[in-house]
């Protein structure tokens, strides 16, 4: 939410923010002075270099980004974490520019060691000092805000929750507008409904509003241009909350094109910087992984090899990134290599599987090989599990937005995974359990959840029964 619709013009509240840009550059430029003469280190005119180069990196990269009402929202670890990356970024150009210009031998390990390390301690005290100091400002009454809502249906019922749940927005929603009965409202009943639509300029002028949100239908375009008409003659702050969650948004974001506004409805996660840092995830972790594990795999090929005639590595096509067909890796589990038009799924007890084979598969040691395919870019180390393409042609026929999984790289592993979606998919159900789940992770993807569904399939790898 911007903070231009939160924010009443407050002197304290300008004080804080002010505070919150200039003390992230303070406090790296006095960790370093202290640290200088804690070693009794001279301040010469090499040292007042390294305080211009830290003050001018600190003023572009310490600033805490973006809003203030973003921040706050955002929670305490995920501030103090982004202080932290912030922090080894500008470490890492600090130190690229000292090896550029051999400029770094000049200056004292220990200073530079021990400023490297209490320094992101203090930003991160002081970031929540901040934090808690911005808080207690916001929670003052008079900052507060008086917020109405004109329509009364989902998507102004769940702004309004949010703006209960938090006060640190310091708005305080009085009710809504709406002409409608209360039994023919399509949001929940305790909504407080203080009117129809044609009251509602009146109420503000009377009520001392502050700020109205129009959450009406795209459809009724008319009867918002008419209320945004009847409310001029107000001083209330006017803004129109479009009803797009009438659509199943996948990464909604809101944008320009040449100064055109445009909304994203359905878009890939990994954009950007995203898919770079998830990327580069993916082949550290599997760089990382693949020399543990390259002894267990041999012994696996050598079973594999023994147990029936075949090839050891399985090789099948299966819908990747945008529905392109890929090659996947697996360990040969079954006494046949099936891919064509009718790919039965494993069942319990199928007389395909070998012996060996049945173990790999509840272990999901078959899937190591994917390894190669992650190095490869063809998948990810986390992502919607890649089906046979007999099976994508059947499913994509009978479940709604069953081919959007596909705007990511297909997984090893994946939300639907660690959440008991595994192994045969029987019934039409368990098949959209699945994709519900796939299309949560595109909606919700992160590096640390990429992490937490990791450590998950871990620990799960050990006990699971429903993979055969």
């Amino acid at each position: 939410m911007s903070d231009a619709v939160v924010f009443k013009k407050s002197l304290s509240i300008a004080l804080v923010s002010v505070l919150h840009a200039v003390l992230p550059t303070c406090c790296a430029i006095v960790t370093l002075y202290v640290a200088e003469r804690a070693y009794h280190v001279p301040v010469d005119n090499d040292f007042l270099l390294l305080v211009i180069a830290v003050a001018a990196l600190s003023l572009g990269l310490l600033q805490p980004r973006g809003e203030i009402t973003a921040r706050l929202t955002s929670g305490r670890g995920v501030v103090s974490i982004d202080v932290v990356l912030r922090w080894l970024v500008l470490l890492s150009l600090l130190f690229a520019i000292g090896y550029v210009t051999k400029s770094s031998a000049v200056y004292s390990r220990r200073v530079i060691l021990t400023w490297a390390l209490v320094t992101p301690c203090l930003l991160v005290a002081a970031s929540m000092l901040l934090y808690e100091l911005l808080r207690r400002v916001l929670s003052d009454p008079g900052n507060r805000r008086r917020v109405v809502f004109a329509g009364c249906n989902d998507v102004s019922v769940a702004l309004a929750q949010r703006l209960r749940e938090h006060p640190e927005l310091c708005m305080s929603v009085a009710g809504f507008f709406d002409d409608r009965s209360p039994e023919r409202l399509e949001a929940e009943v305790s909504a407080t409904i203080l009117g129809k639509l044609s009251e509602l300029a009146t109420h503000v002028k009377q009520n001392q509003i502050d700020v109205i949100f129009i959450a009406l239908p795209i459809r009724h375009v008319h009867r918002v241009l008419n209320l945004i008409d009847e409310l001029r003659d107000t001083t209330a702050s006017i803004y129109y909350v479009p009803d797009i969650y009438v659509f199943d948004l996948i990464q909604a974001k809101t944008r320009d094109i040449l100064g055109i506004p445009v909304v994203s409805m359905c878009e890939t996660p990994f954009a950007g910087y995203r898919g770079i840092s998830k990327r580069c995830m993916d082949i550290i972790l599997c760089l990382a992984a693949l020399p543990l594990l390259l002894p267990l795999m041999l012994v696996i090929s050598v079973l594999v090899a023994m147990s029936s005639p075949g090839p050891v590595i399985f090789r099948q096509r299966r819908y990747g990134l945008d529905g392109d067909q890929i090659t996947v890796y697996k360990f040969r589990t079954m006494i046949v290599t099936q891919d064509g038009p009718n790919v039965p799924q494993a069942q319990k007890d199928d007389k395909r599987v070998t012996p060996i084979g049945r173990l790999l598969r509840r272990h999901s040691l078959d899937e190591l090989p994917q390894l190669i395919n992650v190095l490869q870019g063809r998948m990810s180390l986390v992502g919607p599990r890649p089906h046979a393409v007999a099976h994508n042609e059947e499913y994509r026929k009978l479940i709604k937005g069953y081919m959007v999984r596909h705007k990511v790289r297909p997984g090893i592993t994946g939300l639907a995974q660690i959440n008991g979606c595994r192994g045969e998919t029987a019934k039409l159900e368990e098949m959209q359990q699945r994709v519900n789940h796939d299309l949560e992770y595109l909606r919700r993807w992160s590096l640390l959840l990429d992490l937490k569904i990791l450590v998950k399939t871990t620990l799960q790898l050990l006990r699971h029964e429903k993979a055969y």
